[in-house]
């Protein structure tokens, strides 16, 4: 990569924006073909929350995943620093709250983050919190719950500021846009070719699969939330990551299904209620959207990057983000960098990260 290449990016979600803006600022000629449009209504990554939680995550992922949201949450601010529009961006760490009778699962919750913590004593160690100390972190929620953790550092940002804001980049770059133009990496002519199209690179990847989710975004000008809630649930983690503007994104439903259609009475049911339990001002908030994305996902629920050394041109392709793209999207974007610079990424192997050559 010491010489101008030509690159084809496929796919123009997250992974595919962060990679040509990076390229181009190298030096590199960056073409991007994408199957939907501008507004990355195709991604996953526009539906996504954003929140930036890698000790929140570890109890429903492993220390890999931590270790790279622990690097990306270093790295997005210089990231995003590099964008001309401004993008959201906060790090207030994150509230975890539990009703009564969900203490029992608080309490494996809260074993599963000390284990965490053990492997990884970098990370900064968990609060217990009392009711007045729920009260003097989210004085809008009050003494509404009895017990809760907060988890220091961790952020969030906007998913759908930083999308615009890379492509106002990426436009400003001179990069060729192909919107509504899916490729397969062998109708590409490059020097080399990154295949980020998640979902759409399943006919090429064994094993890629399909998890569906289902998201809410809320208008609720009574609601004063300073840091993402997530709400301790039996069933699954329910997280409120309030945006600016008192807009509020409420998930994290997973059901194993590559069904795109709208959301489902029981999800919306259960959302809604979650986010009333946490405060009453959202029995006045208005449903500004319900969504529903599924995410691209490896067998083993971690991400991964294969180069197809018997293609040419050269073949890079990243997938298996999960739930966990803007986490970890800063650090899988260094590892292709340096794999593709050097042959070879350290990163990838402090992260244990899966590079495979097919």
């Amino acid at each position: 990569m010491a010489t101008p290449l030509t690159t084809t990016i496929l796919g123009a979600g997250l992974m595919g924006r962060l990679l040509a803006l990076a390229l181009v600022r190298a030096g590199h000629t960056v073409q991007v073909f994408e199957a939907g449009g501008p507004e990355a209504e195709g991604a996953a990554a526009r539906v996504a929350a954003a929140m930036l939680a890698p000790l929140a995550e570890s109890a429903i992922t492993e220390t890999q995943v931590v270790q790279m949201g622990q690097y990306g949450l270093l790295r997005w601010p210089e990231l995003i620093a590099q964008l001309d529009a401004p993008v959201f961006f906060q790090q207030n760490g994150t509230l975890i709250l539990w009703h009564r009778q969900d203490a029992a699962e608080a309490t494996r919750f809260g074993h599963q983050l000390t284990a965490t913590r053990q492997a990884l004593p970098s990370l900064p160690a968990p609060q217990a919190l009392d009711a007045t100390a729920i009260a003097d972190l989210e004085p809008s929620i009050g003494t509404r719950f009895a017990q809760g953790l907060y988890l220091p550092d961790e952020g969030q940002l906007d998913n759908r500021q930083l999308l615009a804001a890379l492509l106002l980049q990426l436009q400003k770059h001179g990069v060729n846009m192909h919107w509504h133009s899916p490729r397969q990496p062998e109708d590409c002519q490059a020097d080399w070719v990154f295949d980020c199209r998640g979902l759409g690179a399943r006919g090429q990847w064994p094993g890629l699969r399909a998890v569906r989710g289902e998201v809410l975004r809320l208008h609720a000008p009574g609601v004063d939330l300073r840091r993402p809630v997530r709400l301790v649930h039996p069933r699954y983690p329910l997280y409120i990551a309030p945006k600016e503007n008192n807009v509020f994104v409420v998930g994290a439903t997973e059901i194993e299904s590559d069904d795109m259609s709208p959301i489902s009475v029981r999800s919306s049911l259960e959302l809604l209620s979650a986010a009333y339990s946490v405060h009453p001002g959202f029995g006045e908030a208005r449903i500004l959207e319900s969504n529903t994305q599924c995410r691209p996902t490896l067998p083993n629920n971690l991400p991964a990057i294969r180069q197809l050394s018997a293609q040419a041109p050269r073949v890079l392709q990243i997938n298996g983000l999960y739930r966990h793209g803007f986490l970890i999207a800063p650090a899988m974007l260094d590892a292709v960098l340096e794999l593709v610079e050097k042959g070879q990424s350290a990163l990838a192997v402090q992260w244990n990260l899966a590079i495979e050559t097919v």
